[in-house]
């Protein structure tokens, strides 16, 4: 990582977030291997493949911080579901994959996300049997690898403790965590353990995926929340403490906190072409002062992609010297957003915030082992326009 310690990553202009486009030998070998018909080490062999490619690809277009595209998880939340022990989970959790494939391919708009169903913790709602602890460090894992690959700086994401904490089935628990708070307090622990491995590593950019957030302006989340006898005011306060706790003390680490209302996608049925869903809605004004004025991430990941996200006016309680990057770039069409209309909706932006304090990246990320993706020939060309206007807009 010759550049790792010379590029500030703080003021990076082109972002991505994380996941990307899996190839057709990867995506099949995590399908096969779900039904038992390929083994753990041939799964192994084909993300080893799959990483050195996606290296390969982000460094030829000169993108500042690299991702292994999470060709190593089933699922974004993995990073800390298979960190820990300590949730009541199915022994197997194949047939809830391979549920998950077949409803992928539904093209409906929103989409229920399911967290009631029994599956994986974290991507369903699981309660405990123990209280959690590390047994492995998968990010760290995750990292070395690719940074052993790259020239550039690598970046590893993690899931929010806002998200763990929506996905944690407290009234069932009771035996081991008397609320919230005492669960909170150990994930804290464990992601700074996690994020001290990463720093200790050479890891100078972490991400964390808070999807959660948007459900405090969602009105079927909320409601959610209220029939479970909760507070959606307090949630969204023990978050917030509980996200700033898990990057406390680590000077040298850039730390990005990326928002989106899901990302699922579908596919049309008399087209064939992939179309938007997505699990929440709602625009980020009613959280937006709070939420920014209160988190201490250096880098706010947003996604502006369509509608649902509303205008740009939140940006103006962003502090000063923080950035926000622009999820402007779809991952839920294929359709290539032209150099111009980027540059228009910067340009609108800049209304609220100042130029210099902005960044630009897909929504959401591209990848999704057990769902509808965009081709990777799209990816690239998406990758590509960023960096296009990236050079057009800062230079």
């Amino acid at each position: 990582m010759s550049s790792a310690n010379t590029t500030d990553l703080n003021l990076i202009r082109a972002d991505q977030v994380g996941s990307l486009s899996a190839p057709v030998a990867l995506s099949e070998a995590f399908s096969h291997n779900i039904r038992g018909q390929a083994t753990d080490q041939e799964l192994s062999e084909a993300q080893d493949q799959a990483i050195r490619d996606v290296i390969a690809g982000q460094e030829a277009l000169n993108f500042p911080v690299l991702t292994d595209g999470e060709f190593r998880r089933r699922n974004f939340q993995d990073s800390f579901a298979d960190s820990v022990s300590g949730f009541d989970v199915p022994t197997d959790v194949s047939p809830y994959y391979m549920e998950q494939e077949e409803d992928a391919h539904i093209n409906t708009g929103q989409r229920n996300s399911g967290m009631e169903t029994p599956g994986p913790a974290i991507v369903t709602r699981r309660p405990v049997v123990e209280r959690l602890r590390l047994v492995r460090n998968v990010p760290l894992d995750e990292y070395r690898f690719a940074a052993s690959l790259a020239e550039r700086p690598v970046k590893v994401a993690l899931v929010s403790p806002d998200r763990i904490s929506q996905r944690f089935a407290y009234e069932r628990s009771t035996a081991v965590y008397a609320g919230q708070d005492e669960f909170l307090a150990d994930v804290v622990g464990i992601e700074r353990e996690i994020v001290g491995g990463l720093a200790d590593a050479g890891c100078r950019y972490v991400q964390i995926d808070a999807p959660g957030y948007t459900s405090y302006i969602d009105p079927r989340s909320l409601q959610q929340m209220r029939d479970r006898g909760e507070d959606p005011d307090e949630n969204m306060e023990r978050s917030m403490r509980a996200d700033n706790a898990v990057i406390a003390g680590f000077p040298d680490v850039t730390f990005g906190i990326h928002l989106c209302r899901g990302n699922p996608r579908g596919r049309d049925s008399k087209t064939g072409e992939v179309v938007p869903r997505w699990h929440r809605e709602g625009f980020y004004d009613a959280i937006a002062e709070r939420l920014f004025t209160g988190l201490d991430h250096q880098r706010f990941l947003l996604e502006y992609d369509s509608e649902r996200a509303g205008g740009f006016e939140p940006l103006r309680f962003i502090p000063k010297g923080k950035l926000v990057v622009l999820g402007l770039v779809t991952t839920k069409s294929a359709q290539l957003e032209t150099v111009d209309d980027l540059k228009r909706r910067i340009d609108e932006a800049t209304r609220y915030i100042p130029l210099d304090q902005l960044a630009l990246s897909p929504q959401c990320g591209f990848g999704g082992m057990f769902s509808v993706v965009l081709d990777q020939d799209d990816q690239w060309r998406k990758l590509e326009r960023i960096m296009e206007t990236v050079a057009q807009v800062w230079g």
